[in-house]
């Protein structure tokens, strides 16, 4: 599992307006229930209920869902160790389903492993609220500066 305690914190009032109105700048967020619980300099942690409304036919939680909730968290961890006046697009994303989501919440923490000037590879856990490992995940991701 990844240990957020030996990330970097970021800037106290950025940390807020990340936390407190980001998903509101996330209409993606919203639609499906996203919520970004905490976020570090390379390391953040995004929450997703479990809804009806997530579900494929045979009333599981879709992957897309929760490889959304991975992406995100991805996101997040990078966010804090660009600048500002750079942009951050997924390049490429694997994902290793394990169990599924029927119910309660996920939470997919992720960690930066590697971070260039122009991509950065993180790694994300999907786990239920007991802690079971529900996805295992590795994204590549663009830096684009503006």
């Amino acid at each position: 599992m990844i240990d957020k305690n030996t990330f970097e914190e970021i800037a106290p009032n950025f940390r807020n307006a990340l936390l407190n109105k980001g998903h509101i700048n996330h209409r993606f967020w919203q639609l499906i229930g996203m919520e970004l619980t905490d976020v570090k300099k390379g390391w953040a942690s995004v929450r997703l209920p479990f809804d009806p409304k997530l579900t494929q036919a045979d009333g599981l939680a879709h992957g897309g869902a929760i490889f959304s909730a991975a992406d995100a968290a991805v996101a997040m961890a990078l966010i804090g160790m660009i600048d500002r006046n750079s942009t951050m697009v997924t390049l490429e994303m694997k994902i290793n389903y394990i169990k599924p989501f029927t119910q309660g919440e996920i939470l997919a923490e992720a960690a930066i492993v590697n971070k260039g000037s122009r991509t950065a590879v993180g790694e994300v856990d999907v786990t239920n609220q007991e802690g079971q490992l529900i996805a295992k995940c590795i994204a590549t991701y663009m830096i684009i500066s503006k």
